[in-house]
């Protein structure tokens, strides 16, 4: 009898870590399509409320942090989840790499109850900062709110290793995120690519995932960069 208790109480374990497990699977994958529908939206946008076209096409990296909400991912000690992806020496985007970020004050930049968070690395040391997966936007590497309208000028940003946004109800306006802490996902990363590889190895296009919302992010990235260039 107690053998038998001990063996369902074994499976009843086995069970919930299972459970466990399969949602995590499906929050990180959730996250992966959210932020695929942010990058969409960018050439969705009215020509005066979207990023400048000089913007993304002059983008080393692009990093995404979908729907955060105010007073539910950050506040206090809680935090949000995040994307990013690099051009590669090929030219095209590394697979995703999965980050945290932490340490967001919702200012007047960021409105609303929910808001779609965009970073555009433009410059080396906006990318080497990215590359090293811990990286404190505004200390390590400088960042500003980036200009809005299709056919803005980057130049009052020109200096900034990242140009930050914030989308909400469709329109995209300048945010700053200085202070914000961003470090890479550990579980994330075992989850999308079987072992925790480093971010310079995703970033970079040396690690690959098969995971299909990756792919799918990528592809959005990349198609978002050519509609850039066509306009």
């Amino acid at each position: 009898m107690k053998y038998q208790r001990t063996v369902s109480l074994l499976f009843i374990c086995l069970g919930t870590c299972a459970w466990a497990l399969g949602s995590n699977n499906d929050k990180a994958d959730n996250e992966l399509q959210r932020a695929t529908e942010t990058i969409q939206h960018l050439t969705s946008t009215a020509p005066d409320q979207g990023v400048p076209n000089q913007v993304f096409e002059g983008a080393k990296c692009v990093a995404v942090i979908p729907r955060l909400a105010k007073g539910a991912f950050v506040v206090g000690g809680e935090h949000g989840k995040g994307v990013a992806t690099c051009r590669t020496e090929n030219g095209s985007w590394s697979s995703p790499a999965p980050f945290a970020v932490s340490g967001i004050s919702w200012g007047p930049q960021i409105g609303g109850k929910s808001s779609d968070l965009i970073m555009f690395i433009m410059n080396d040391e906006g990318m080497n900062g990215l590359m090293k997966g811990h990286i404190k936007l505004g200390a390590d590497v400088s960042a500003a709110a980036g200009p809005v309208g299709r056919t803005a000028s980057v130049e009052a940003g020109v200096k900034a290793g990242i140009l930050t946004y914030s989308s909400s109800k469709g329109a995209f306006i300048g945010a700053s995120l200085n202070g914000a802490e961003l470090n890479q996902d550990h579980g994330a990363t075992r989850e999308w690519y079987g072992n925790d590889v480093s971010f310079p190895d995703m970033l970079k296009g040396q690690a690959h995932t098969s995971n299909p919302d990756a792919i799918a992010f990528v592809n959005a990235v990349q198609n978002a960069k050519e509609t850039a260039q066509v306009h």
